[in-house]
């Protein structure tokens, strides 16, 4: 049988390099090489997710044949003994993982049985590690975007053995984050599907005039026009299961009690559990940074309205709201630099207010409650990058007294 990637992958792994990164992260060499694996089979799972996808394939072929890339095998136990991180080694944890990272070190950690810190340092060490190995197979040989892509694709049924539990779900985030084009491919494929309605309807126009205005054209464009709006409606409805599947990735549900009594049933990396971890922590100041993001609302594509799967995480939080009565929050609402300025702080600013209002019909007094629209301002992430304008189209809040 054919040695998988993986396994060549960390036979590169030596006793020396194990025992380097046990000694300095204070975990066992047998927990270290399990969240290695756990690491590396992670990240090749995450480049193999988009193995259809050529141009990002292109960026990961100019990292691996930049400078640096042919030496990162070498540098490895420098690495391993605190030796620094390496800039390549980070661009590619960037680009395979995005907005994901920390939910993929909290899977890790759990998975080998390491500190967080720990496997944040363990998938920092596997990025220059698969770079490297990766590498090596370019100067091999002459890869192309495709035939990387497929390298890749093959070895996905020997990595699942090796992936943490949960990480279908960041997959799957990720597949949302990269397949949707995101709030510009929403828009663009509404604004197509318009098109195509529009040039039917002008070319049923036409029909009927110089047929004399016979009846069964006006069928032909009222039934072009029906298919089309389904076929709108089925697109719609795809982003939103997608984007359901992607909420595995805040983890397992677990249930918290408020000081009320209420027992919530919440993701434990979800923005309830963080909110009420700020606020019962006296040691947590209010301040004007620290703003936490929703992570289970959806909207209408290019609208304010809310969709009935945001009702759950809306619930928790005015739940939240209402056993802490003396809290009080500002919502603000964000959007990428895609599009018309005015317009993107027009939307940001609507949705904040729908938000708004339905904390206030849940229960929550309206003077606890403040929203504002900020548009492109305030990016929390690269907006060159699909995933970076993934980021920044968020609803967040912020305690303003607690």
């Amino acid at each position: 049988m054919a040695t998988s990637m993986l396994d060549s992958l960390m036979s590169l792994v030596t006793p020396q390099i194990a025992g380097s990164l046990a000694s300095r992260l204070g975990e066992s060499e047998g927990a270290v090489k399990n969240g290695l694996t756990a690491s590396s089979a992670s990240l090749l799972s995450a480049l193999a997710n988009r193995s259809g996808d050529t141009g990002f394939l292109s960026q990961i072929l100019g990292l691996l044949n930049g400078p640096g890339a042919s030496g990162l095998l070498g540098s490895l136990a420098g690495m391993a003994s605190g030796g620094g991180a390496s800039e390549l080694g980070s661009k590619l944890l960037s680009m395979a993982l995005g907005s994901q990272q920390s939910a993929a070190t909290d899977l890790i950690a759990r998975a080998a049985g390491v500190k967080g810190s720990s496997a944040s340092g363990l998938l920092s060490m596997a990025a220059p590690l698969v770079l490297g190995f990766l590498g090596k197979r370019v100067s091999e040989g002459s890869l192309s975007a495709g035939s990387l892509g497929k390298l890749l694709s093959a070895e996905v049924p020997s990595l699942q053995s090796s992936l943490p539990s949960g990480f279908g779900g960041i997959l799957s985030s990720l597949s949302v984050s990269s397949a949707s084009a995101a709030h510009a491919s929403e828009e663009k494929s509404g604004g197509w599907l318009w098109s195509v309605l529009a040039g039917l309807a002008l070319l049923a126009g036409l029909y009927w005039f110089f047929s004399g205005g016979a009846p069964p054209v006006k069928d032909v464009a009222q039934d072009a026009a029906s298919k089309a709006a389904q076929t709108a409606t089925q697109a719609t409805s795809s982003v939103t299961g997608a984007a359901k599947s992607a909420w595995a990735a805040l983890g397992e549900f677990f249930k918290r009690k408020l000081p009320n009594g209420i027992e919530l049933n919440i993701p434990r990396l979800g923005v309830e559990n963080k909110l009420v971890d700020f606020i019962e922590d006296g040691g947590k100041m209010v301040d004007k940074t620290t703003w936490f993001d929703f992570d289970r609302l959806l909207f209408d594509t290019g609208s304010a309205t809310l969709q009935s799967a945001s009702q759950e995480q809306l619930g928790n939080i005015a739940a939240i709201l209402k056993a802490f009565p003396k809290v009080k929050i500002k919502l603000g609402g964000y959007t990428d630099n895609v599009g018309d300025a005015a317009a993107n702080m027009k939307l940001s600013a609507d949705r904040a207010n729908n938000v708004m209002a339905e904390l206030v019909k849940l229960g929550v007094e309206s003077g606890r409650l403040s929203a504002e629209g900020y548009g492109d301002q305030h990016p929390a992430a690269d907006n060159t990058t699909e995933e970076g304008r993934q980021k920044n189209r968020r609803i967040a809040m912020r305690v303003t007294e607690k």
